[in-house]
C-alpha cells in the first residue's frame, strides 16, 4: 500500500514550524504534502501558526486573534529554533507565513502536492473561521467538487466535531478529516494548571468532543480519520476497523522509526511528521515526481 507522506507544519525537526523554511525544506525532501494550523488576525486574515498565543513561537506576546497580519510579519517566528537558514529560503523576516504566502510557494513547487488546512479551536471567530477559509480559497480559484486548485490538492480537518460537521456543508466528505485524541485528565490538569471544579468542567467538554468526533467518523460522516499516535497505540483494533471500512486514516505525530513501522503494519494509509525526509527513507517511498502511474489510469 502506497502511504502518503505529510509534513507536519513543514519539516519542523530542522527548521522552525509553519516557516517558510521548514514547507521549502519538505518541498525539497520530496513531501507529499504538507500541514499547517490556520488562525485568523484581527483584520480578518489567515494565517499559519499552531498557538493561539504568539509566546511559544515568536519574540511577541499576546493572541494571535489580537492582531493584524502586518503587526505579526514584523515579528521573529524563526530564531528561537536556533537552525541557521540557507539564503534561498530567505531571512528572518521572510520566514512568518500567512496562508496566501503558503498558497503560493506550493503553487510554485512544480509537481502535484497536498495541503493539509488545520482549523484551530475554540476561535474567537467561531465557525466565521471556517467561513472566511472557503471564501478564502474560491477568489483564489478552488474547485469544490476536486477540492484542487491548480497542482495543489486540499483537505480540512477539525478537532471540533461541529467544525467538521460545518465543513461537510462545503466541500466533499473525503477532503474532510476528524481529528480525534484521547483525554487524559492528568495530563491536562498539569498543563492547563487549573482548579478541580474547572479541569472536571473542561475533560467533560473535551471527552463530548472526542465522542462526537469518533461518531463522526464511525458514521462515515467524515472520510478520514486523525488519531494521533498515542490514540493509535490505545485503540489499533478501532483504527484498523475504519481502514477496513474504507476510511483513509492519517496519524499524527509519526516520528519513531518503531511509530512508522507499526503504522504500515497496520495498514494506515497517511502519515504526519516532523521528519519527512527520514519517514519516506524508511518506508521505501519514491520522490512524488518519480511514481508510476499504474497501469491503465489518466496520466493527464
Amino acid at each position: 500500500m502506497l502511504q502518503m507522506i505529510f509534513a507536519h507544519r513543514g519539516a519542523s525537526h530542522q527548521f522552525a514550524e509553519h516557516t517558510r523554511a521548514a514547507y521549502l525544506q519538505a518541498l525539497v525532501e520530496g513531501t507529499d504534502g504538507v500541514e499547517c494550523d490556520v488562525h485568523m488576525t484581527r483584520d480578518g486574515q489567515l494565517v499559519c501558526i499552531h498557538d493561539s498565543t504568539l509566546d511559544r513561537t515568536s519574540n511577541g506576546t499576546g493572541d494571535v486573534a489580537d492582531h493584524t497580519l502586518r503587526e505579526l510579519r514584523a515579528l521573529d517566528f524563526a530564531s528561537w529554533k536556533g537552525a541557521n537558514i540557507p539564503p534561498e529560503f530567505g531571512g528572518i523576516a521572510d520566514q512568518f507565513l500567512s496562508l496566501g504566502d503558503l498558497l503560493e510557494l506550493l503553487l510554485a513547487a512544480g509537481r502535484e502536492v497536498s495541503l493539509a488546512i488545520e482549523l484551530k479551536h475554540p476561535s474567537p471567530f467561531g465557525l466565521k473561521l471556517e467561513e472566511k477559509l472557503i471564501t478564502f480559497l474560491m477568489q483564489r480559484g478552488w474547485d469544490p467538487e476536486s477540492s484542487t486548485l491548480a497542482n495543489v490538492s486540499i483537505s480540512f480537518m477539525s478537532f471540533n466535531p461541529d467544525s467538521v460537521k460545518h465543513l461537510l456543508e462545503k466541500v466533499p466528505s473525503h477532503t474532510v478529516c476528524q481529528l480525534v485524541s484521547d483525554v487524559r485528565p492528568q495530563e491536562l490538569r498539569a498543563e492547563l494548571h487549573l482548579g478541580a471544579l474547572t479541569a472536571a468542567a473542561v475533560i467533560g467538554l473535551l471527552r463530548r468532543a472526542l465522542n462526537d468526533g469518533e461518531q463522526n467518523i464511525d458514521s462515515h460522516s467524515a472520510g478520514m480519520a486523525g488519531p494521533g499516535v498515542d490514540y493509535v497505540l490505545a485503540h489499533p483494533a478501532r483504527v484498523r476497523r475504519w481502514i477496513a471500512e474504507g476510511i483513509r486514516v492519517r496519524v499524527w505525530t509519526v516520528d519513531e522509526p518503531h511509530d512508522v513501522d507499526f503504522m504500515r503494519e497496520l495498514g494506515v494509509q497517511e502519515l504526519t511528521t516532523n521528519r519527512p525526509a527520514a519517514v519516506r527513507a524508511q518506508l521505501a517511498v519514491p520522490p512524488p515526481a518519480a511514481r508510476i502511474q499504474p497501469a491503465g489510469s489518466d496520466c493527464d
